[in-house]
C-alpha cells in the first residue's frame, strides 16, 4: 500500500478491513444512528438509504478521509469502520473508530485498528498519528491505551482529549 487510495483488502485473524463503499448504506444507516454514535461523535443527518448513499458518497470524495469497514470473514457481515482522517487544524492524521452495540466487547475493533496499524507502520506511511475522543468516552480511551496511543500535549477543546502515536516504535 503505497497511499491509502492504494488499500484494498486487509485480513486479521478473524476480520475483513476494506474500503467503505455504496454496498455499505444499510450498516452505514445504522451505525450511525446508533446510540454511542449519536453521544460520542453526533447526529450526521442520515435518516434514509438516500441519505447513508450521499453521506458515503461525500466520504469517498473527500480526498483527505478514508473510511474502512471491517467485516466478519466467516459471516461477511460487517461490524464496524476505521476513520483515517486529515484535518485542516492537525499536522497528523487522525485515526478513529467505531462499531454497531451489538458486537462491543469482543475485541474486534482492537483486532481492526491494530491490523490497520500495523499496515500503517509497515509500509512507511503517517508515522505520527492522532486520534481525538471525548473525555467521557471511557471505551475508546481504554481502547487507545490499549493500542499504545499516550495523552497529547495538544490542547484540548469542547471536553476532547487528543491521544497520539509514533508508529515507529512499534505497535
Amino acid at each position: 500500500m503505497s497511499s491509502l487510495k492504494d488499500f484494498k483488502i486487509l485480513y486479521s485473524k478473524r476480520l475483513i478491513i476494506r474500503p467503505l463503499a455504496i454496498k455499505d448504506s444499510f450498516f452505514i444507516l445504522e451505525l450511525v444512528n446508533s446510540e454511542g454514535w449519536l453521544k460520542y461523535i453526533g447526529d450526521r443527518n442520515v435518516q434514509s438509504l438516500t441519505d447513508s448513499n450521499e453521506y458515503i458518497q461525500s466520504i469517498i470524495n473527500n480526498n483527505k478521509s478514508f473510511y474502512f469497514v471491517f467485516e466478519d470473514q466467516k459471516s461477511r457481515e460487517v461490524l464496524g469502520i476505521i476513520s483515517f482522517l486529515f484535518r485542516n487544524e492537525y499536522k497528523n492524521p487522525d485515526l478513529g473508530f467505531a462499531l454497531l452495540p451489538q458486537y462491543e466487547k469482543k475485541g474486534y475493533t482492537y483486532e481492526a485498528c491494530n491490523a490497520f496499524l500495523e499496515e500503517l507502520r509497515m509500509n512507511g506511511m503517517n508515522p505520527n498519528i492522532i486520534a481525538i475522543t471525548m473525555e467521557s468516552n471511557i471505551a475508546s480511551i481504554s481502547l487507545l491505551v490499549k493500542l499504545g496511543f499516550k495523552k497529547s500535549d495538544l490542547p484540548k477543546t469542547d471536553n476532547l482529549i487528543i491521544f497520539s502515536k509514533d508508529l515507529t516504535s512499534g505497535i
